[in-house]
């Protein structure tokens, strides 16, 4: 019964070829939980009984994925993506090039890893080098094995792909949830994004998700090429979206974009455009990658969705580095799935350049279906009353003054950590899951502390009492030892997290890592001149500049000498001891890798190189 009612499953979300009707489904389900209830030592992990979900977790375990799950680069037009095969062409001196092609679902991206062919681990992207551990949830989709199929499977094999929400149980799910008073779904995104972190699995068993492959991370015992790998998965029982297709060439790419942006509302799922693979995996491993994206693919964007609304007004909102970020306030307008309500205007140029004044009725996009913009205005409807903005000369939280660089469009809040919108945000960032991750400081918390005048620097988090939090508001005592013990945990930060944490211009998460790898102690950072700083992979002349006035600035010294007064004491990566089999010897690294460059090159430095 568990091998038929396997063989239904793959036959429904892998082939899409149902062979029974749903009710003789259900019957065969039945019958199954019947005799694994009567006969206990019959059922199996890899059950289809077993994927109705399990007791509630306490909260998700972080999980570091053994590949990075890089980003790809976007493109928004044709001449952008001939413009890539052009990039790749160059690099592998060819005159054309095949690539795998197939829709970029808007869903999630989850790691799968198999091992001896059952399902072991299932995990989300995260920051691309770690991840949270979702296995109970993702082993109640249907369309999921958990056991692969067939024979011929590596011991290890990491599936990657995206986990969605068909439009049809989207809409289904939403009719019941109106009909018993419950709130909808916004978009079939965020429900499946919301479905994938319950921490009770059996709210996401009665979720409508569906899954397809479109990478693996394991090369082992699997094809040479994009496309054969996928057909590969397929015989193991892994679903592959039908609409992946071998092309060649610019003219190739064009044509399939041209002819999935056809086809894009007649599809059950949602896309917001498509994905472009150089399909040989060698030919792969020649191009490699960046630190954040591989150099043989490339995402292309269908154009954002647009409507038109009516701007009420324009504030301005001040960043964790003091920049002054123009917003327009809208009257709410429905756009690509979500309810807009504020769009970003960037900076002071663009809205001269778009004339953009208070009253206007404007065009509004999700750039990339994802960040609201104001993308143009519709002159011939202003209003006689439309006013021109002006860009305040001072700040509105603090008073401070508003400068802006001649090299630079965007203002900047001179008041540093006098302003209090700086240091909320800066404290913010600092408690931040990639960077130190402090649970439970969330953006409310932070403003009471910065409101109340509790914290003047985040050094001050390392000195908060249990006696002055409990005069913040919505604070009971439980939650005040939870807060405290979080942030004493956060104590022993990997370098690369505390680098990140700091908030230093122009360094994010990547970058953080690389200066950890390469200089090893804060004490050699800060030492280093910017000729040091730019030998560092993806660190150019301003990443150096910004780090090198970071720390000659006398407060950020201050704040790093409390931290260390406090008692933080950051994890220098790890260093191999051992034989020097490599010493003398200059290896060059070029390519795709298994592990992250700076990793890879730690590995190398260790080993003498």
């Amino acid at each position: 019964m568990h091998e038929l009612i396997s063989r239904y499953d793959h036959h429904y979300y892998v082939l899409d070829a149902p062979l029974v009707p749903d009710v003789e489904y259900d019957r065969r389900m039945r019958e199954l939980q019947g005799l694994e209830a009567a006969f206990p030592e019959l059922r199996t992990s890899d059950s289809p009984t077993q994927r109705v979900g399990g007791a509630a977790l306490d909260g998700f375990e972080e999980v570091r994925h053994r590949v990075p799950m890089l980003s790809l680069a976007n493109a928004f037009s044709h001449e952008e993506v001939r413009e890539f095969d052009q990039r790749v062409r160059k690099g592998l001196e060819q005159s054309s090039v095949h690539y795998s092609a197939e829709p970029k679902l808007d869903g999630v991206a989850i790691a799968l890893t198999y091992e001896q062919g059952e399902l072991v681990q299932a995990a989300t992207r995260g920051d691309g080098q770690r991840g949270e551990n979702v296995t109970a949830n993702v082993k109640t989709i249907a369309a999921i094995p958990l056991r692969l199929r067939g024979a011929g499977w590596p011991e290890l094999l990491e599936v990657r792909g995206e986990i969605y929400m068909p439009l049809a149980g989207f809409k289904a799910w939403n009719a019941e949830a109106e009909n018993k008073g419950d709130k909808p779904l916004v978009n079939p995104r965020n429900g499946a994004a919301g479905s994938l972190r319950q921490l009770d699995s059996r709210i996401t068993a009665r979720r409508p998700l569906a899954f397809y492959a479109y990478s693996v991370a394991s090369m082992d015992g699997l094809p040479d090429g994009q496309g054969a790998i996928l057909k590969q998965l397929q015989q193991w029982g892994i679903p592959v979206n039908p609409e992946v297709r071998s092309v060649e060439g610019a003219d190739g790419l064009q044509r399939y974009f041209e002819q999935l942006q056809q086809k894009r509302d007649s599809l059950p799922y949602d896309i917001d455009g498509v994905v472009f693979k150089v399909d040989a995996l060698a030919e792969q491993a020649l191009l490699g990658a960046v630190s954040r994206a591989p150099r043989w693919a490339l995402a292309q964007k269908f154009p954002a969705q647009e409507e038109m609304t009516q701007l009420r007004d324009i504030d301005v909102q001040v960043g964790r580095t003091g920049a002054i970020t123009p917003v327009a306030r809208l009257e709410p307008v429905f756009v690509g799935g979500v309810t807009v309500t504020n769009a970003t205007l960037h900076n002071e140029d663009e809205i001269r350049r778009k004339d953009v004044r208070v009253g206007d009725w404007v065009v509004v996009r999700r750039a990339g279906d994802v960040i609201p913009e104001v993308a143009r205005v519709v002159r011939e409807r202003r209003p006689p009353h439309a006013q021109p903005f002006v860009m305040p000369t001072a700040c509105p939280v603090c008073g401070s003054a508003v400068e802006r660089q001649a090299d630079e469009a965007v203002a900047r809040c001179t008041g540093g950590l006098v302003c209090a919108a700086q240091l909320a945000q800066r404290i913010q960032h600092f408690a931040s899951r990639q960077a130190m991750d402090i649970e439970g400081l969330g953006e409310k918390l932070v403003a009471q502390l910065v409101e109340r005048q509790l914290i003047s620097s985040v050094a001050d988090l390392y000195t908060l009492s249990a006696e002055s939090l409990l005069t913040l508001e919505r604070m009971g005592e439980k939650s005040a030892r939870n807060l405290l013990a979080a942030i004493d945990n956060s104590k022993t930060p990997e370098l690369g997290r505390l680098l990140f944490a700091l908030g230093i211009r122009e360094v994010g998460v990547v970058t953080a890592n690389q200066l950890a790898n390469h200089f090893r102690s804060m004490e050699a950072l800060q030492a280093a001149d910017c000729d040091a700083l730019e030998a560092v992979d993806d660190v150019g002349p301003v990443v150096a500049k910004h780090v090198q006035a970071f720390f000659r600035e006398p407060h950020n010294q201050h704040v790093l000498q409390a931290l260390e007064a406090a008692g933080l004491r950051y994890e220098a990566p790890e260093r191999r001891e051992g034989p020097k089999p490599l010493a003398g010897q200059i290896w060059v690294l070029t390519g795709a890798l298994s592990v992250p460059r700076p990793q890879a090159r730690q590995a190398l430095e260790g080993l003498g190189a």
